[in-house]
């Protein structure tokens, strides 16, 4: 098939049609897909700001809001260590260092005088990065307070992936796992991991800054501006690949 586009002539083959159309389209939606996360970088950081501006709110007021919208959240109060329970998290690099992050499951209060009581919230609580043994077969021991101040940001859009089992049940404590996926882990307690007021698994986790161990959490790992840059990149390589077809296209006059 012949065209004619800015006064030149271009012969175009079904074949170098077809590719230079998968192309553009995958590149295209490669873009759109970058610009995307972009947004929703952006919008977790701005809540994550408004959370601040607006302060901590109260276990007793979560009915007011939905998991989704305590993302980013902080919170005040004492928690309580749920002894002996710990998940070490596998395959934690900090600095080229292989490690795990430590997990625990705590009930919160409102002071560090009170005493926890069956009715009181039970959340999981990130302490941060402990460096793993030489040896696979060691796990690194850990020493746990039995109370910690609150102090740090909730997070309820893990986004957890894994393959297999989630749960390296060795009859003792630490228990090393593969992800914090918050089902698996609420399964093996003695006491269900809800939030009263939702009356269900509360699907969040709260990163501890003030803890015995590494705080290292990044509310992003890859910042807006970054996305949009290979959102840019992604484009301008579709735009190639488009202007690539035409010059192996063109016919030139005789």
């Amino acid at each position: 098939m012949q065209i004619r586009l800015f006064n030149q002539d271009f012969v175009l083959r079904w074949w170098l049609v077809a590719i230079t159309l998968a192309a553009f389209c995958l590149l295209i939606k490669l873009s759109l897909w970058q610009w995307q996360r972009a947004e929703e970088k952006l919008q977790h950081l701005t809540q994550i700001q408004n959370w601040q501006q607006q302060g901590a709110p109260a276990f007793t007021e979560f009915s007011r809001f939905s998991e989704a919208d305590l993302d980013g959240a902080p919170l005040t109060g004492t928690a309580h260590w749920l002894a002996p329970v710990v998940w070490l998290v596998d395959n934690q690099i900090w600095q080229g260092k292989a490690g795990y992050d430590v997990v625990i499951p705590v009930q919160v209060t409102a002071d560090q005088t009170a005493i926890p009581t069956p009715s009181d919230e039970i959340l999981l609580m990130n302490l941060g990065w402990v460096a793993a043994p030489d040896s696979r077969q060691q796990l690194p021991a850990v020493d746990i307070p039995a109370q910690i101040k609150l102090q740090g940001v909730l997070r309820t859009k893990l986004g957890a992936f894994r393959l297999g089992n989630n749960l390296e049940d060795s009859g003792s404590w630490p228990m090393r796992v593969q992800t914090i996926d918050v089902p698996s882990l609420a399964s093996t307690l003695t006491r269900p991991l809800t939030n009263n007021e939702f009356n269900t698994v509360f699907h969040g986790v709260f990163y501890q800054q003030q803890s015995p161990f590494l705080y290292h959490y990044q509310p992003v790992v890859m910042p807006p501006e970054k996305h949009r840059a290979y959102a840019l990149q992604w484009l301008l390589l579709a735009i190639a690949v488009v202007m690539v077809a035409l010059a192996a296209s063109y016919q030139k006059e005789v």
